[in-house]
């Protein structure tokens, strides 16, 4: 019988290095990291003018992407964001969340979720918002967990600090989960 790939979700607010620590994790357990999609939709759609439709067609890709990542991860796939980053968006935008974005969530599949601590410093950029929201963004995504009874853990520390609290319950997980 083939062993599934684990699949580990990042999680956290704007500007809290969740890419650069998927990025690193990938590299140490070499295998792959499914980028966050809404990034590279809003490079070239307008950030400050979405609608709930928009965030949709963002959840459909990151499925995708997810769908096609795991099939070439090596035992771990490390997802930079998922459909509970999308719905808390949607909620903190549209004060509602889209019937697909709900029943999609219901259907996740992630064996950890570790949550990037607002402990890093704010670094501003053309689609950052906010950095007062991050507190705000932080304790949405740990009752989201909580509501669906996650495993998670929260990520401190910064540079190789974070990475290495990280590896730490990534390793602790996959002893006790293999």
């Amino acid at each position: 019988m083939e062993k599934k790939n684990k699949k580990i979700a990042l999680l956290g607010a704007e500007s809290t290095g969740k890419t650069t620590l998927c990025q690193q994790l990938a590299k140490h357990y070499n295998t792959l990291f499914v980028p966050e999609f809404a990034r590279q939709y809003f490079d070239i759609h307008d950030i400050n003018n979405y609608s709930i439709t928009d965030l949709d067609i963002i959840a459909r890709k990151q499925i995708e992407l997810e769908d096609q990542y795991i099939l070439q991860a090596n035992k771990l796939l490390i997802c930079d964001t998922t459909l509970l980053t999308i719905k808390i968006w949607s909620l903190f935008k549209f004060n509602t969340v889209s019937d697909f974005i709900s029943n999609s969530i219901t259907q996740m599949n992630y064996d950890l979720f570790l949550i990037s601590n607002n402990d890093v410093p704010w670094i501003q950029d053309k689609q950052r918002k906010d950095e007062n929201i991050r507190k705000h963004i932080f304790d949405m995504n740990q009752t989201e967990l909580q509501k669906i009874n996650a495993n998670y853990f929260i990520i401190k520390g910064i540079n190789e600090t974070k990475l290495e609290n990280a590896k730490a319950f990534i390793d602790s997980f996959l002893i006790t989960h293999s």
